[in-house]
């Protein structure tokens, strides 16, 4: 006797389950600093196998960890101009990551990023030329300058919204530009600081340790940058912004300072992108004004929208795309540009919130496809379809549902001109057998959308049809504007409209 084969179906078979066993304490760790869990875990009792099961309510961690992973262990791999990508991933993916808490967590729209990165790697690379900081410090020295540069830009935002900020924002950055360029001890340079120290020995430079202890520490960059998103996004600045977001006005009434939370998450992100510019000035052992260019911001932004904004995992998803067009196909040379802005295009049109967003948005048209062939393969009130059944949980459902199509369908077999014409004559007398059930089945219908009559209150003798809400306080709607002066006449209308709903049932 061959033994029976059964499948999976629904999202059960795509879970992470495990089976604790069901005395045990649930012990979680919690991000540092933070009420936070590392994995959003949920417990339940399996009603079929009596089994406890812990389950991953939110997989977006588990991804995170393993694409981290990956890229970790494929990096001693990695050639070395593959190596060297890799970094510069790492360090924009932190930018951006910072940005996107600026842009889509304060909702501040500032285009000074790039500007506060600069800021913070040459006071911190002038502090180690000039007054000789060492390397460890510069860390510390970029963090502050961010801080305060942070703290300067965050004024106007109070006053200042949406295009003006942005347009001042990007004024800042190219002033910053063209101070650094004609700063006279920076002359000779060309506005550039050379020799600057870093954590990189000087006989490793562009040598194969080099570019991995380099690739390191831009890997924990990155770390660190998603650690703060995760911290500030979701705590209590976090929500307290998400709020505000929603509704400004309901956010104020109920005590919530949304500006002050907006301010706090500016600066938090100022003094990381000072560090990151500390940093920055120590991978490449100089800085040059060309941090604060309009191309480096343009291209920026570039990654943002196609990634999506205000996910992190949108700020790094478009971070590599660019990144590997930009740096690795440097043959193509201008044409790799244009296939930046191509794809930028595309993702515009065609997503509503960058690549990050398209598994939302592709369930949402798989949904709205399956609802579709649902409506034109069902028939309306019909018997349940096979994937409609395993999303109910009251089974006696499905039998009912079941029971009330075929009793229309014998119903509809008593609908003829005969017995509508019967009805006409007399609405409220004795009736045959037929009709008596077809009346006794209208009566027994759902409040919702049930047909009723009701008087006019400028006119004894005028009445119009109306359908009940089903709802608690809701007003019946008019089904339509003809006003009836004989009540037989009304009920024979209502009469009419329950037919036709039966017959196209």
């Amino acid at each position: 006797m061959t033994e029976k084969k059964f499948y999976e179906i629904g999202q059960r078979p795509s879970e992470v389950i495990l089976h604790p066993a069901g005395d045990a304490p649930l012990h979680r760790r919690r991000l540092p600093f933070t009420r936070r869990h590392w994995f959003k875990w949920r417990s339940r009792l399996n009603a079929k196998t009596l089994e406890q099961e812990r389950m991953l309510a939110d997989k977006r961690p588990l991804w995170w960890a393993l694409g981290l992973l990956a890229l970790a262990l494929a990096a001693p791999f990695l050639s070395n101009p593959m190596l060297t990508i890799a970094a510069i991933f790492c360090i924009f993916s932190a930018i951006n990551v910072l940005w996107t808490l600026i842009i889509g967590t304060a909702g501040i729209f500032s285009l000074a990023t790039l500007a506060i990165v600069g800021i913070g790697a040459y006071v911190s690379a002038a502090l180690n030329v000039y007054l000789g900081l060492p390397w460890p410090l510069m860390f510390v020295a970029g963090g502050l300058a961010g801080l305060v540069i942070g703290g300067f830009l965050a004024l106007p935002s109070t006053r200042l919204d949406g295009l003006y900020y942005a347009l001042l924002t990007m004024g800042f950055a190219e002033i910053c530009r063209v101070f650094v360029q004609q700063l006279k001890p920076l002359g000779p340079q060309n506005g550039s600081i050379n020799n600057v120290a870093s954590f990189i020995p000087s006989d490793w430079q562009l040598q194969r340790p080099g570019l991995l202890l380099g690739f390191a520490g831009a890997f924990v960059i990155l770390l660190l940058a998603l650690l703060t998103f995760r911290v500030v996004n979701s705590e209590r600045l976090g929500m307290l912004l998400q709020t505000a977001r929603e509704d400004e006005a309901f956010a104020e009434a109920t005590g919530i300072d949304y500006r002050r939370a907006r301010l706090h998450v500016f600066l938090i992100s100022s003094a990381g992108l000072g560090v990151i510019g500390a940093f920055y000035a120590q991978f490449y052992g100089s800085i040059s004004p060309q941090v604060f260019s309009l191309d480096q911001l343009m291209l920026l932004f570039a990654m943002i929208v196609i990634g999506g904004l205000g996910r992190s995992e949108g700020a790094v998803i478009g971070t590599a795309i660019v990144v590997l067009i930009d740096k690795g196909f440097l043959n193509l040379g201008p044409i790799r540009i244009l296939l930046v802005a191509a794809i930028m295009l595309g993702v515009t049109l065609f997503l509503h919130n960058g690549l990050a967003g398209a598994r939302e948005q592709f369930r949402g048209w798989r949904r709205r496809k399956q609802s579709e062939a649902r409506a034109r393969r069902t028939e309306k009130g019909g018997e349940v379809m096979p994937e409609e059944a395993i999303e109910i949980a009251d089974k006696q459902e499905i039998y009912y549902r079941r029971f009330q199509k075929r009793l229309r369908d014998r119903l509809k077999a008593l609908i003829t001109p005969e017995l509508i014409e019967e009805h006409r004559q007399n609405p409220l007398g004795h009736h045959s057998d037929a009709l008596s059930r077809v009346l006794n089945h209208f009566r027994r219908a759902e409040v919702a959308d049930k047909y009723a009559i009701m008087r006019q209150p400028e006119a004894f003798h005028a009445y119009k049809i109306v359908a009940f809400s089903g709802t608690r306080g809701a007003p019946p709607r008019l089904v339509d504007d003809r006003t009836y002066h004989d009540i037989n006449e009304a009920y024979h209308a209502v009469f009419l409209l329950r037919v036709n709903d039966l017959m196209e049932a």
